[in-house]
């Protein structure tokens, strides 16, 4: 059975350098009957847990560690035996809201995940959080993206361990150069595609050059 992509919306704070804001987040299920990958579990891990069903779970994968995309992942991992995955680089957030429970494997540039039949390929995309990664799954047309890419430009850095030219080159060199079908399954929000985005993001590549 071909693998297909589910979306979850959970809500509850995201809270950072001394603020607290409340936040609707994209909770990804991908997969078939028997197996699904889990991307981003935020706030309730009952409720993702119902959602999956009786279904394995390969993996629990962090985009970046703000506590709104992480808090319910240990409860989820001990809910369904599934292993956390995080890029390391993205370990000083994790902690700040998991500080004696690490995450269980780390992510890295180039690894594959697979689930259901089909590959997911982890690109690091620094720049809304030093760690931040999207998930590349060309049989889908689908590119999971975390905080790094909105349906309207880049992710949030204004806050600390974010940084603004970072996330433009993230995004010029790794993702544009993806095919602009591709889907884009955003952290927050609706999705879009990278063709879409792509004369908004030129433009703000533009000025920044």
């Amino acid at each position: 059975m071909t693998a297909r992509i589910e979306r979850l919306v959970t809500s509850g704070t995201f809270s950072l350098d001394g603020g607290s804001w409340d936040v609707d987040n994209n909770v990804w299920i991908i997969g078939d009957d028997d197996e699904v990958l889990v991307i981003n579990p935020a706030h309730d891990a009952r409720a993702i847990r119902q959602a999956i069903g009786d279904r394995r779970v390969t993996a629990i994968v962090a985009t970046h560690g703000h506590n709104d995309h992480i808090n319910a992942a240990p409860a989820l991992a001990g809910l369904t035996g599934a292993p956390v995955c995080l890029h390391p680089q993205d370990e000083v957030l994790w902690r700040m809201t998991h500080p004696d429970r690490p995450a269980d494997r780390s992510l890295a540039d180039g690894d594959v995940l697979e689930v259901a039949g089909t590959a997911l390929t982890v690109i690091h995309t620094p720049g809304h959080a030093p760690g931040a990664v999207c998930l590349h799954a060309p049989a889908l047309r689908a590119l999971f993206s975390g905080d790094t890419l909105f349906q309207g430009g880049p992710g949030a850095t204004g806050r600390s361990y974010s940084d603004y030219d970072t996330i433009l080159a993230s995004i010029q060199d790794r993702l544009l150069p993806l095919p602009g079908e591709t889907v884009v399954h955003t952290g927050h929000g609706d999705t879009t595609t990278l063709a879409a985005e792509a004369p908004h993001l030129r433009e703000l590549l533009a000025k920044g050059s």
